[in-house]
């Protein structure tokens, strides 16, 4: 069994998703939003699964939302941080 292959964190693809969707990102460096990424993942619990279908249908809308907004509060954080150290 290969861990990389068969297990990953749910939050990097929760993270990724939002990212997507957040004007702050557009346009900016491959290396700032790994950079991002990376602070944001660290503010975050991880959640390992297997497969995504799991949490789909395994999940109680109340904690999906709870995790939703964490990763929000996250990238928010994570962008202060980073605006903040361009400043410097």
């Amino acid at each position: 069994m290969k861990l990389d292959n068969d297990i990953h964190n749910y939050y990097e693809h929760l993270v990724l998703e939002t990212l997507d969707k957040t004007k702050e990102c557009k346009g900016k460096s491959d290396d700032y939003i790994a950079d991002l990424v990376c602070l944001v993942l660290n503010q975050l619990p991880p959640r390992y699964i297997r497969f995504e279908v799991d949490m789909a249908f395994y999940l109680p809308n109340s904690e999906r939302l709870q995790m939703q907004m964490n990763v929000e509060k996250a990238i928010t954080q994570g962008l202060e941080y980073l605006e903040s150290a361009n400043r410097k």
